[in-house]
């Protein structure tokens, strides 16, 4: 496959490499996404979202107790997450995605997983098209956060 924004895959040998640089590109856009997320929920006054740990927890059969053990398995999850998408990333690049192909592709893999995987979790989470135009929104922003962050490092790691 080659055209713009892919390139031949790489020979398997190559691909540990773009694995790991996928990994660590995805703990810069964790980073990249606690940020963004932070700062929306100081602007708007909400409390962090309990979402991605009570998903966790039921697909891991984990349950936290007390609220300092519920406060670490979010972060856990939060950034073993973001690690573990980060690795996809580098799967990506190693089959010759990218450039701002790879980013969009990476993108959609990572927000479509969550608008699917949610809801049928049986969570709390509602589908996307109950959300309302503002949330559906911000939450596309913190995963295109998310996404460019992790494909800009993992560009710059891969070159």
């Amino acid at each position: 496959m080659t055209g713009q924004g892919c390139r031949p895959a790489r020979r398997v040998r190559h691909w540990p490499a773009a694995i790991g640089n996928g990994l660590a590109a995805g703990l810069c856009g964790t980073a990249a996404m606690t940020v963004s997320s932070t700062v929306e929920m100081k602007v708007r006054e909400r409390p962090p979202s309990t979402v991605p740990a009570r998903a966790a927890g039921k697909v891991l059969g984990v349950k936290p107790t007390g609220e300092a053990e519920q406060k670490r398995f979010a972060t856990f999850v939060d950034w073993s997450y973001g690690a573990g998408w980060g690795m996809m990333r580098g799967v990506l690049g190693a089959a010759g995605f990218q450039g701002p192909a790879a980013a969009a592709l990476f993108f959609a893999d990572v927000w479509g997983a969550e608008l699917v995987t949610l809801p049928l979790l049986d969570i709390g989470v509602p589908p996307v098209w109950r959300w309302g135009t503002v949330e559906t929104v911000i939450d596309a922003f913190h995963h295109a956060v998310y996404a460019t962050t992790t494909s800009v490092v993992y560009e710059l790691l891969d070159s």
